[in-house]
Protein backbone atom coordinates (compact mmCIF):
# COMPACT_ATOMS: atom_id res chain seq x y z
CA UNK A 1 0.00 0.00 0.00
CA UNK A 2 1.17 3.54 -0.57
CA UNK A 3 2.88 5.27 2.36
CA UNK A 4 0.97 7.80 4.39
CA UNK A 5 3.89 10.28 4.10
CA UNK A 6 3.42 12.44 1.04
CA UNK A 7 7.22 12.99 0.76
CA UNK A 8 7.94 9.24 0.67
CA UNK A 9 6.50 7.91 -2.58
CA UNK A 10 8.18 4.66 -3.51
CA UNK A 11 8.37 2.83 -6.86
CA UNK A 12 5.52 0.54 -5.83
CA UNK A 13 3.24 3.56 -5.25
CA UNK A 14 4.00 5.01 -8.70
CA UNK A 15 3.69 1.65 -10.47
CA UNK A 16 0.32 0.96 -8.82
CA UNK A 17 -0.93 4.48 -9.63
CA UNK A 18 0.25 4.26 -13.27
CA UNK A 19 -1.53 0.93 -13.73
CA UNK A 20 -4.68 2.30 -12.11
CA UNK A 21 -4.62 5.32 -14.47
CA UNK A 22 -3.97 3.15 -17.55
CA UNK A 23 -0.62 4.80 -18.31
CA UNK A 24 1.28 1.53 -18.72
CA UNK A 25 1.43 -0.34 -22.03
CA UNK A 26 3.40 -3.08 -23.67
CA UNK A 27 5.77 -5.11 -21.52
CA UNK A 28 5.41 -2.72 -18.58
CA UNK A 29 1.64 -3.33 -18.43
CA UNK A 30 2.08 -7.11 -18.81
CA UNK A 31 4.62 -7.14 -15.98
CA UNK A 32 2.36 -5.03 -13.75
CA UNK A 33 -0.67 -7.26 -14.38
CA UNK A 34 1.43 -10.33 -13.60
CA UNK A 35 2.50 -8.72 -10.35
CA UNK A 36 -1.14 -8.02 -9.45
CA UNK A 37 -1.83 -11.75 -9.76
CA UNK A 38 1.22 -12.75 -7.72
CA UNK A 39 1.58 -9.97 -5.13
CA UNK A 40 -1.48 -9.38 -2.89
CA UNK A 41 0.02 -6.20 -1.43
CA UNK A 42 0.59 -4.70 -4.90
CA UNK A 43 -2.92 -5.74 -6.00
CA UNK A 44 -4.36 -4.03 -2.93
CA UNK A 45 -2.36 -0.88 -3.74
CA UNK A 46 -3.72 -0.86 -7.31
CA UNK A 47 -7.28 -1.29 -6.05
CA UNK A 48 -6.72 1.55 -3.56
CA UNK A 49 -5.54 3.92 -6.30
CA UNK A 50 -8.39 2.91 -8.64
CA UNK A 51 -10.91 3.74 -5.93
CA UNK A 52 -9.25 7.08 -5.17
CA UNK A 53 -8.97 8.08 -8.83
CA UNK A 54 -12.58 7.06 -9.46
CA UNK A 55 -13.73 9.29 -6.62
CA UNK A 56 -11.53 12.12 -7.92
CA UNK A 57 -12.74 11.91 -11.49
CA UNK A 58 -16.37 11.41 -10.45
CA UNK A 59 -16.43 14.96 -9.09
CA UNK A 60 -15.78 16.54 -12.51
CA UNK A 61 -18.36 16.99 -15.26
CA UNK A 62 -17.70 15.73 -18.80
CA UNK A 63 -16.60 18.50 -21.18
CA UNK A 64 -16.92 18.02 -24.93
CA UNK A 65 -13.83 18.86 -27.00
CA UNK A 66 -14.53 21.75 -29.44
CA UNK A 67 -14.44 20.50 -33.07
CA UNK A 68 -11.72 22.99 -34.05
CA UNK A 69 -9.47 21.79 -31.22
CA UNK A 70 -10.12 18.17 -32.11
CA UNK A 71 -9.16 18.81 -35.75
CA UNK A 72 -5.92 20.50 -34.72
CA UNK A 73 -5.04 17.60 -32.44
CA UNK A 74 -5.67 15.07 -35.21
CA UNK A 75 -3.59 17.11 -37.62
CA UNK A 76 -0.71 17.46 -35.16
CA UNK A 77 -0.62 13.71 -34.60
CA UNK A 78 -0.01 13.25 -38.33
CA UNK A 79 2.68 15.94 -38.32
CA UNK A 80 0.43 18.23 -40.38
CA UNK A 81 -1.48 21.48 -39.88
CA UNK A 82 -4.58 22.66 -41.67
CA UNK A 83 -4.21 25.99 -43.43
CA UNK A 84 -7.17 27.05 -45.53
CA UNK A 85 -7.96 23.50 -46.55
CA UNK A 86 -4.40 22.78 -47.73
CA UNK A 87 -2.29 20.11 -46.01
CA UNK A 88 1.04 21.68 -45.09
CA UNK A 89 3.84 20.01 -43.17
CA UNK A 90 4.23 21.74 -39.81
CA UNK A 91 7.26 23.97 -39.55
CA UNK A 92 8.53 22.25 -36.42
CA UNK A 93 7.82 18.72 -37.68
CA UNK A 94 11.33 17.30 -37.83
CA UNK A 95 12.85 14.32 -35.97
CA UNK A 96 14.77 16.46 -33.48
CA UNK A 97 11.75 18.56 -32.49
CA UNK A 98 9.56 15.45 -32.33
CA UNK A 99 11.95 13.76 -29.91
CA UNK A 100 12.02 16.80 -27.65
CA UNK A 101 8.26 17.11 -27.84
CA UNK A 102 7.81 13.45 -26.86
CA UNK A 103 10.18 13.85 -23.92
CA UNK A 104 8.32 16.97 -22.79
CA UNK A 105 4.97 15.17 -22.96
CA UNK A 106 6.37 12.22 -20.99
CA UNK A 107 7.85 14.54 -18.38
CA UNK A 108 4.58 16.41 -18.11
CA UNK A 109 2.61 13.20 -17.62
CA UNK A 110 5.08 12.03 -14.97
CA UNK A 111 4.81 15.37 -13.15
CA UNK A 112 1.00 15.23 -13.26
CA UNK A 113 1.01 11.66 -11.97
CA UNK A 114 3.37 12.59 -9.15
CA UNK A 115 1.18 15.54 -8.24
CA UNK A 116 -1.97 13.41 -8.18
CA UNK A 117 -0.27 10.71 -6.11
CA UNK A 118 1.04 13.29 -3.64
CA UNK A 119 -2.36 14.96 -3.28
CA UNK A 120 -4.15 11.64 -2.78
CA UNK A 121 -1.63 10.58 -0.14
CA UNK A 122 -1.98 13.90 1.64
CA UNK A 123 -5.77 13.61 1.68
CA UNK A 124 -5.79 10.02 2.91
CA UNK A 125 -6.81 9.83 6.59
CA UNK A 126 -3.99 9.07 8.99
CA UNK A 127 -4.09 5.53 10.43
CA UNK A 128 -5.54 5.08 13.89
CA UNK A 129 -2.83 4.85 16.54
CA UNK A 130 -2.27 1.40 17.96
CA UNK A 131 -2.92 1.37 21.69
CA UNK A 132 -0.97 -1.27 23.56
CA UNK A 133 -2.09 -1.84 27.16
CA UNK A 134 0.80 -1.50 29.57
CA UNK A 135 0.47 -3.57 32.74
CA UNK A 136 0.91 -1.52 35.89
CA UNK A 137 2.97 -3.38 38.47
CA UNK A 138 1.33 -3.71 41.87
CA UNK A 139 3.64 -3.24 44.80
CA UNK A 140 3.74 -6.20 47.15
CA UNK A 141 2.32 -5.61 50.62
CA UNK A 142 4.87 -5.35 53.40
CA UNK A 143 4.70 -8.16 55.98
CA UNK A 144 3.26 -7.65 59.45
CA UNK A 145 5.82 -8.13 62.20
CA UNK A 146 5.52 -9.06 65.89
CA UNK A 147 7.87 -9.63 68.80
CA UNK A 148 6.36 -12.37 71.00
CA UNK A 149 7.50 -11.78 74.55
CA UNK A 150 7.93 -14.84 76.79
CA UNK A 151 5.09 -15.03 79.30
CA UNK A 152 7.45 -15.69 82.23
CA UNK A 153 9.56 -12.65 81.32
CA UNK A 154 12.66 -14.75 80.76
CA UNK A 155 14.54 -15.05 77.47
CA UNK A 156 14.57 -13.02 74.28
CA UNK A 157 11.38 -12.19 72.40
CA UNK A 158 10.43 -14.54 69.58
CA UNK A 159 10.22 -12.84 66.15
CA UNK A 160 7.17 -13.53 63.98
CA UNK A 161 6.39 -12.29 60.47
CA UNK A 162 3.09 -12.63 58.60
CA UNK A 163 3.28 -12.59 54.78
CA UNK A 164 0.00 -11.08 53.58
CA UNK A 165 0.54 -12.39 50.05
CA UNK A 166 1.00 -16.08 50.94
CA UNK A 167 -0.85 -16.12 54.30
CA UNK A 168 2.12 -17.74 56.08
CA UNK A 169 3.36 -16.88 59.58
CA UNK A 170 7.06 -17.61 60.14
CA UNK A 171 8.45 -17.92 63.65
CA UNK A 172 12.07 -16.87 63.96
CA UNK A 173 12.91 -18.28 67.38
CA UNK A 174 12.90 -21.64 69.11
CA UNK A 175 9.95 -22.64 71.27
CA UNK A 176 10.53 -25.29 73.93
CA UNK A 177 7.90 -27.96 73.38
CA UNK A 178 7.79 -31.03 75.69
CA UNK A 179 7.70 -34.49 74.14
CA UNK A 180 4.23 -35.60 73.08
CA UNK A 181 2.98 -32.00 72.92
CA UNK A 182 2.48 -29.40 70.17
CA UNK A 183 2.96 -25.64 69.93
CA UNK A 184 -0.19 -24.00 68.61
CA UNK A 185 -0.47 -20.42 67.26
CA UNK A 186 -3.49 -18.25 68.10
CA UNK A 187 -4.85 -14.91 66.83
CA UNK A 188 -6.71 -12.62 69.26
CA UNK A 189 -8.52 -9.65 67.75
CA UNK A 190 -9.62 -7.09 70.32
CA UNK A 191 -11.82 -8.69 72.98
CA UNK A 192 -12.84 -11.61 70.76
CA UNK A 193 -12.04 -15.20 71.73
CA UNK A 194 -8.73 -16.63 70.48
CA UNK A 195 -8.85 -18.27 67.04
CA UNK A 196 -6.53 -21.14 66.24
CA UNK A 197 -4.22 -20.47 63.26
CA UNK A 198 -2.79 -23.98 63.36
CA UNK A 199 -0.10 -26.16 64.93
CA UNK A 200 3.41 -24.87 64.33
CA UNK A 201 5.54 -27.10 62.10
CA UNK A 202 9.15 -26.29 61.21
CA UNK A 203 8.66 -22.76 62.52
CA UNK A 204 5.76 -21.83 60.25
CA UNK A 205 1.96 -21.84 60.12
CA UNK A 206 -0.28 -21.44 57.07
CA UNK A 207 -3.22 -19.28 58.17
CA UNK A 208 -6.62 -20.62 57.03
CA UNK A 209 -8.16 -18.47 54.31
CA UNK A 210 -11.23 -17.70 56.43
CA UNK A 211 -9.03 -16.18 59.18
CA UNK A 212 -6.67 -14.06 57.07
CA UNK A 213 -8.94 -11.00 57.35
CA UNK A 214 -8.19 -10.94 61.09
CA UNK A 215 -4.45 -10.74 60.48
CA UNK A 216 -3.98 -6.99 60.80
CA UNK A 217 -2.07 -4.49 62.88
CA UNK A 218 -2.83 -4.78 66.62
CA UNK A 219 -3.91 -8.42 66.30
CA UNK A 220 -2.25 -10.40 69.10
CA UNK A 221 -0.36 -13.59 68.24
CA UNK A 222 0.03 -16.12 71.03
CA UNK A 223 1.71 -19.51 71.33
CA UNK A 224 0.35 -22.16 73.67
CA UNK A 225 1.49 -25.68 74.48
CA UNK A 226 -1.27 -28.17 73.62
CA UNK A 227 -1.77 -31.90 73.33
CA UNK A 228 -0.20 -33.50 70.27
CA UNK A 229 -2.05 -32.29 67.16
CA UNK A 230 -3.52 -29.19 68.83
CA UNK A 231 -6.22 -28.14 71.26
CA UNK A 232 -9.22 -30.50 71.29
CA UNK A 233 -11.60 -27.70 72.33
CA UNK A 234 -10.81 -24.94 69.82
CA UNK A 235 -9.47 -22.74 72.65
CA UNK A 236 -6.10 -22.72 74.40
CA UNK A 237 -5.96 -25.48 77.07
CA UNK A 238 -2.27 -25.34 77.95
CA UNK A 239 0.08 -22.60 79.09
CA UNK A 240 0.67 -19.58 76.85
CA UNK A 241 4.42 -19.31 76.47
CA UNK A 242 4.69 -16.14 74.34
CA UNK A 243 2.48 -13.35 72.95
CA UNK A 244 2.80 -10.05 71.07
CA UNK A 245 0.97 -7.64 68.74
CA UNK A 246 1.37 -7.49 64.97
CA UNK A 247 2.51 -4.17 63.56
CA UNK A 248 3.31 -2.79 60.10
Amino acid sequence: MASADQDDIGPDDLAAAELALGLLDGEARVAALARVAADPAFALAVAWWEARFAALFADGADVAVPPAVLRRIEASLDGLALDGGRRVVAANDNPGVGAWRGAAIAAGLAACLLLVVTVMLALRPAPEPVRVPVPVPVAAQAPLLAALAPSEGKGAPIAAAYDRESGVVRIGGAVAVPAGRSAELWAIRGTAAPRSLGVMAAGRVVVPTALRAQMAADTVLAISIEPAGGSPTGLPTGPVVAAGKLAG
